[in-house]
């Protein structure tokens, strides 16, 4: 189903959306046909088309209550969501009857330097949170892009360049602070509410609205990190060298290869603008003679362009590239194992010179590690059974553009079903799916008995079904 088509502007009967007034007359609640709603209801990805029934943008925990006590005198269902950047699976189920909680205005960070912990609020981005923890020489298990969600990734279990280092994200987490489906607020540990606290790491939601979290930070304030760039005419023989590397690098090393073409724009750098391109990058969490010594079999393929070296942590958040600001995109996500030449013959029968997939980006992410590993007390979520994760995304400004852009991107994962497994990552899960395959059998099961006892209505719902 194709989600900018979906344009549902009617409530079924059975709700009652008077429930709401109080809250509207606040200003807190907006409903469709205003120019609140409508700037409220907008996703990062503008691709994505969302009309619920009404948008809340609460700004404190005891706002969120508030509102999902109305929503369920309402008859409505909740899902929450703080910039939208994965909010494509939402739009495709009916959201008709569905109040969606914003949590843009509910941000801000406390650290606390000594204990390496800090606290943040549910609409907060990664980035405010490695600016608050660099004065303490700490960082975050953050992801690639720095105007993520905190919390949305963590609920996903989240993939950061510190990964095959420390891990799934959602395994820094010490406690969260849910408002559940009977407005209440509840502080969940490992020692309290521990089933909830299980279900929040990597759960992927359906458990309330998470108003604030508190996670352990990192102990770095710089890394070695970077990317490496050639034209896409190199990209056999980088993608060649970068996978066998991958086969023998440390857990301290994490990176990604994407082979990359940008429009000719004027506002790009001329490096990039208009060009096809295969990059890799990441972090080395080793010193800097040692990250050298691991990097040297790439950089000999005499890269264009190598901005490898030490930088302050936070400079991380910027070496994927990833869009500054909202943009319209497509994508398609596969969980690889090891990849053979035939595999990597048929990744770069689809991106490779010569080739014209359509795509902004293919991505291999470089898995395993202690990514692999289950955590000891870890959450939903604590490991990823494969090797690469595969992302493919395409620009979509159009209708058209979507229907040709998830074609494009489907090819790409079709062409490497041979080397596929069940499962898949959360946070590059950009269409909807079985979130059966997020989990093993047992977790699954857990998890859905945790959410029957947690909100045994059904009230929380989420793009996933998560």
């Amino acid at each position: 189903m194709n989600s900018i088509d979906i344009n549902l502007t009617t409530t079924p009967s059975s709700v009652d959306l008077s429930a709401l007034d109080e809250l509207v007359a606040a200003g807190v609640v907006h409903l469709a046909g205003t120019e609140a709603y409508d700037a409220a209801r907008v996703a990062w990805n503008l691709a994505v088309d969302l009309r619920p029934a009404a948008v809340a943008v609460p700004s404190s925990a005891d706002g969120v209550a508030a509102v999902i006590r109305a929503a369920t005198t309402a008859g409505l269902r909740v899902a929450a969501m703080s910039t939208g950047h994965g909010s494509a699976p939402l739009a495709e189920t009916a959201i008709d009857d569905l109040l969606l909680v914003r949590l843009s205005a509910l941000t801000g960070v406390t650290v606390d330097g000594d204990a390496r912990v800090a606290r943040v609020l549910g609409g907060t981005i990664w980035e405010d949170v490695v600016a608050a923890a660099a004065p303490y020489g700490l960082t975050a298990m953050h992801g690639s892009a720095p105007d993520v969600g905190v919390v949305g990734y963590l609920l996903g279990g989240g993939l950061s360049f510190y990964g095959r280092k420390h891990g799934i994200a959602a395994n820094s987490l010490t406690a969260v602070e849910v408002v559940t489906a009977d407005g209440e607020l509840v502080r969940a540990t490992a020692d309290e509410h521990a089933d909830l606290f299980w279900a929040a790491r990597g759960g992927c939601g359906g458990i309330g609205v998470v108003v604030a979290v508190e996670l352990t930070l990192l102990p770095y304030a710089e890394v070695f990190a970077g990317m490496l760039l050639w034209d896409r005419e190199r990209a056999p023989e980088v993608v060649a060298t970068w996978a066998a590397w991958t086969r023998t690098v440390p857990d301290s090393v994490t990176t990604s290869l994407r082979v990359m073409s940008f429009p000719p724009l004027p506002e790009l750098p001329p490096f990039l603008s208009g060009r096809d391109l295969v990059v890799i990058d990441g972090a080395v969490l080793e010193d800097d003679v040692t990250a050298a010594e691991l990097l040297a079999p790439l950089r000999a393929l005499t890269p264009e362009v190598d901005t490898f070296g030490r930088m302050p942590a936070a400079g991380l958040l910027a070496v994927h590239m990833d869009p500054p600001e909202p943009v319209p995109a497509v994508g398609e996500h596969a969980l690889l194992g090891e990849l053979d030449d035939e595999a990597l013959a048929a990744f770069l029968s689809q991106v490779g010179p010569g080739t014209s997939a359509g795509l902004m980006l293919a991505e291999l992410r470089h898995l395993g590690g202690a990514l692999g590993r289950p955590a000891e007390d870890g959450g939903a979520l604590s490991r990823i059974d494969g090797a690469y994760a595969l992302l493919c995304i395409a620009m979509a400004p159009t209708p058209q553009a979507v229907v040709a852009g998830r074609a494009a991107a489907f090819s790409v994962v079709r062409a490497m079903a041979r080397w596929s497994r069940v499962g898949l990552v959360p946070t590059f899960t950009e269409v909807r799916v079985d979130t059966s395959r997020f989990h093993d059998a047992e977790d699954w099961a857990r998890l859905g008995r945790v959410r029957a006892a947690i909100d045994p209505r059904g009230t929380f719902s989420s793009g996933n079904g998560g």
